[in-house]
């Protein structure tokens, strides 16, 4: 089998970028090792920056996201017992969106079926070969058939942290990376929400979140140890711990449910040293991750792959490869200034197990700050909704 840009990874990177190529009018081909309802039911981030809005319309994949999503205009900082809601349209003139992540793989997917676009699932990558060379690189993978190769001109990985386009570009200095010293208990709940906007709680107890996938779905998360057991936590426990960290703005609890799905996320932090060899390049979680604090995973991912899709735009429409050249650069200063952001967010709202009392207060100090001053607010709400597409 033959094709332009041979893709590993049907998440949202390897399938938006399938689609912006289709658009550019550049063949690809898109495999994936899960099959095509694992992908679909991926619980996982659910915030769309408008320029990834921008990036889904693009793609043809935006009619249930726009008739579907809900747009938020700002977010709230609570604290202290008190609520602090953060403007976001007010200081920056842009909002988000709140859409299920698994539900917008179930557009991308279907968007590429009805183009005739290639998607092949339970198909898993065995070899990566011939990305450093002037002849066709090669995609090896085996499906039902057997093992089959798939020749292309470049190899994007889109196939996660543990994927091997990661392991196939190799690594000539350690990564750059932080574990935190907790994680996140997640929870789907067949609730209303409990608030019309997403809720970030600071409390001595640990971090909460409080947000919601749909009128009757809300996600929630709560700060845990490290090594803390999804067993541990009977459904009556899980709401009492996220209703002592969340203070509610009218006195009323959280709105309370069936949970439908735990599960305990890491905190950590990654950034490749570098995302392209020869024709070989990264995008998404294979060339970092964020911690989850200021949802910037998918929207990170989101803007890899438009770097891509116009680079490889102007490689074939135009002959030039200087975009090319220049991915890592571009998509570097972005994935860093999402990091810091992420990091920094993360570092203000959770209670980190080794923190002074003096350290507390410095925390304390920081919130205070960011709800009474416009510019600190500003700072926050710019890199919240993310900063324009033509940034960096």
């Amino acid at each position: 089998m033959r094709t332009s840009v041979g893709i590993i990874g049907a998440g949202p990177a390897g399938l938006l970028l399938a689609q912006l190529l289709q658009q550019h009018g550049i063949d690809s081909v898109v495999l994936e090792a899960r099959g095509r309802a694992e992908v679909e039911s991926t619980v996982r981030a659910g915030v769309l920056e408008p320029g990834t809005v921008e990036l889904l319309t693009a793609a043809g994949a935006d009619a249930r996201l726009r008739s579907q999503g809900s747009e938020h205009r700002g977010i709230t900082l609570a604290f202290d017992g008190k609520h602090h809601r953060i403007d976001l349209y007010a200081l920056t003139g842009r909002a988000i969106t709140i859409y299920p992540q698994h539900e917008l793989l179930k557009d991308l997917i279907a968007a590429r079926l009805a183009a005739g676009g290639r998607l092949a699932f339970d198909s898993p990558v065995t070899a990566l070969e011939g990305f450093d060379g002037s002849g066709p690189a090669q995609i090896r993978y085996r499906d039902a058939h057997g093992e089959r190769v798939l020749e292309c001109d470049f190899i994007v990985g889109c196939d996660g942290f543990h994927g091997i386009a990661r392991q196939a570009l190799g690594e000539r200095d350690p990564p750059w990376q932080r574990q935190y010293p907790f994680a996140w208990f997640g929870i789907l709940s067949a609730s209303p929400p409990s608030a019309a906007e997403l809720i970030y709680a600071s409390h001595e107890r640990g971090f909460a979140l409080v947000s919601t996938r749909s009128p009757t779905l809300q996600r929630l998360y709560f700060q845990c140890a490290q090594d803390d057991s999804v067993d541990a936590w009977p459904d009556a426990r899980i709401w009492d711990e996220l209703q002592a960290r969340v203070p509610t703005a009218d006195g009323a609890g959280l709105e309370r449910g069936e949970i439908l799905h735990k599960n305990i996320v890491t905190m950590r932090s990654f950034v490749a040293r570098r995302l392209q060899r020869g024709r070989l390049f990264l995008a998404g979680d294979a060339a970092h991750i964020v911690p989850p604090t200021g949802a910037k995973g998918l929207n990170l991912a989101a803007a890899d792959v438009s770097l891509l899709a116009s680079a490889l735009r102007a490689h074939y429409r135009e002959g030039s490869d200087e975009a090319l050249r220049g991915y890592s650069r571009c998509a570097l200063r972005r994935i860093w200034r999402a990091e810091h952001f992420s990091w920094r967010l993360t570092s203000l709202l959770h209670a980190f197990p080794d923190a002074s009392p003096f350290e507390r207060e410095m925390q304390r100090a920081e919130l205070d700050y960011l709800v009474s001053s416009r510019a600190a607010a500003t700072c926050l709400a710019e890199n919240y909704v993310g900063m324009p597409r033509d940034w960096g």
